[in-house]
């Protein structure tokens, strides 16, 4: 009862190496002086997806098995049943890679929710269109993630897991499984006959030493700041993030790396925020590891322009708050501050929220900024 994923070994001369997470807690590492920080930023991008998952969450597991003719299913519904992931590091101790013969170093332990035998095909869900009447209605999330391939771990809209879940329940005829132990035939999710408990080692993550000395020393740290922020966001551990983004409670939904377009466009991290039963405020935030500049407001509207088109007709109660957060550098510019204020005006959406971080006592300290004087 977990769920796992891990980069692909990679491979030195014709041998496979698998990747070890030797920055967890630390400030040094040899993968960014080895490969210029690109297997650095693609494994904290992987811990920026588990960071996200917040308990309860839903779970739906994509499977690709011969004996379904190589074709895409999804199967569930499972639970996070507990805040975000744990490590259990590549070595000879990691729990069940002999078994599996792949390194799953990021974990997180799981829960049955309304679990059913039958997957629904990837046609099934993602090409039959008979019931579709507009576009927005498709699940763009896993489209985007078979179209670019995303990395495993891929958060999918409140519409697009009831959609996605709907059609689990039709093909099952609303009948769920109710066992104690489950384990998977290769084609359907069946009962286990032996019950086993996750005996793996659960390292708990923090990138903050590591995204300290990123900064310190001027090197590129946005993914790192994504991932500080998808672990901490609504969880009381930075108090300054928590009330810049006036997001200390009542949060219902966290993405990051949201595709929101067939380039390459993806907004950084994404939260969705309940206010009452008829109003919820979805939040596209565009993080910076330097000061601000006129580009913001160019990326910012292709993400509201999207969330218009794409989200807010299967949220219709959303309204749009864009974000832009910055590191603290000199005062804004009257010509930055009439550029905020332009997109103001022509977004038609809620005024645009600008957030500047500084290290103080190695610790990150957030604060709205009110340009608008």
């Amino acid at each position: 009862m977990f769920a796992g994923t891990g980069a692909n070994a990679k491979k030195i001369g014709k041998v496979k190496q698998e990747y070890v997470i030797d920055f967890n807690n630390s400030s040094e590492t040899t993968l960014y002086e080895r490969e210029k920080q690109a297997a650095e930023k693609m494994l904290v991008g992987m811990m920026a997806d588990g960071c996200r998952v917040r308990k309860d969450d839903l779970i739906i597991f994509y499977l690709v098995e011969k004996q379904n003719g190589h074709e895409g299913m999804f199967f569930g519904v499972f639970q996070a049943a507990e805040d975000g992931i744990f490590l259990d590091n590549f070595d000879e101790n990691q729990f069940l890679y002999k078994e599996l013969k792949k390194s799953l170093t990021f974990r997180l332990k799981i829960k049955p929710y309304q679990v059913y035998a039958k997957g629904v095909t990837e046609w099934e869900a993602l090409d039959e269109i008979k019931n579709i009447c507009s576009p927005y209605q498709m699940l763009w999330s896993l489209i985007y993630r078979k179209l670019k391939g995303n990395r495993g771990n891929t958060m999918i809209t409140t519409y697009e897991s009831k959609r996605l879940i709907s059609l689990i329940r039709q093909k099952n005829k609303n009948q769920t499984l109710n066992f104690c132990d489950y384990t998977f035939d290769g084609r359907n999710i069946i009962e286990g006959e032996n019950h086993k408990e996750y005996a793996g080692r659960t390292e708990k993550i923090n990138i903050s030493p590591r995204l300290l000395a990123k900064a310190g020393k001027k090197q590129a740290f946005e993914a790192h700041l994504q991932m500080y922020i998808t672990q901490n966001i609504g969880r009381g551990t930075n108090k300054s993030l928590d009330k810049a983004l006036n997001a200390e409670e009542n949060i219902e939904w966290i993405g990051n790396e949201v595709s929101c377009g067939l380039g390459l466009q993806r907004i950084d991290v994404m939260i969705s925020k309940t206010i009452n039963e008829n109003q919820k405020i979805v939040m596209p935030i565009e993080l910076k590891a330097v000061a601000a500049s006129f580009d913001n407001t160019r990326q910012l509207g292709r993400y509201v322009e999207w969330i218009k088109q794409y989200y807010v007709p299967n949220s219709p109660e959303s309204d749009i708050q864009p974000i832009l957060i910055c590191l603290k550098g000199k005062k804004l510019s009257d010509d930055l501050k009439n550029e905020f204020k332009r997109f103001n005006q022509e977004s038609n959406v809620l005024p645009l929220r600008y957030i500047e971080y500084e290290i103080l006592e190695n610790n990150l300290v957030f604060k709205t900024v009110d340009y608008q004087k």
